[in-house]
């Protein structure tokens, strides 16, 4: 699971096959192309969220967007400040990341994620440390990024209940893709 994620991440290379983006392989790539690519088009949202614990949720927002370079600081806050906003969180920008609670963190995690506007999103095991109320919120406002805003999601859950609840399945045992098939909340209309 974790190969796969860091390979669909951009952060490693197949022993066989490609990966490409956009009809484009990525082979040939420079770490520094590969960076710049990963860094505009996937967000990343782990178990454990990776914030800096002493920056405020405002800040820890934006630094994939500095890393970018393409907004201005105005432009980083407002924008940081929005996303906090969508996961719930609009009224803590300023509160440093080791004041909030689990949930509160991987909601920031989040916002963090969606920085860049990605495309993808890979998220593995992004429940796994949450209480129960905390992990269905969570996945209900990943399952809103992919309805409402055309987001890709890629999700890594041993969470019986998510994985049913997504769109397609796809099975991993010994490191291959053993199944797939559509998930249980998949509609008529998706």
């Amino acid at each position: 699971k974790s190969s796969l994620l860091y390979i669909l991440g951009l952060l490693d290379l197949p022993d066989a096959g490609r990966v490409s983006i956009d009809s484009e392989p990525v082979s040939h790539l420079s770490d520094d192309e590969l960076a710049q690519k990963r860094n505009k088009s996937i967000g990343f949202i782990f178990q454990f969220h990776f914030l800096m614990e002493d920056f405020t949720t405002q800040e820890n927002v934006m630094i994939p967007m500095r890393k970018l370079g393409e907004l201005s600081d105005n432009e980083m806050r407002q924008r940081a400040a929005d996303l906090l906003e969508g996961v719930g969180l609009g009224d803590k920008l300023r509160r440093p990341s080791r004041h909030l609670s689990g949930g509160e963190q991987q909601r920031v995690a989040i916002a963090r994620a969606l920085a860049n506007d990605p495309r993808v999103i890979l998220a593995d095991e992004p429940t796994g440390n949450l209480d129960t109320a905390n992990s269905e919120r969570a996945f209900e406002l990943l399952q809103n990024l992919v309805h409402e805003r055309g987001k890709a999601l890629l999700l890594a859950t041993h969470n019986p209940a998510i994985a049913e609840a997504s769109d397609w399945i796809h099975e991993m045992k010994d490191g291959r893709i053993i199944a797939s098939h559509p998930g249980g909340a998949r509609s008529s209309t998706s």
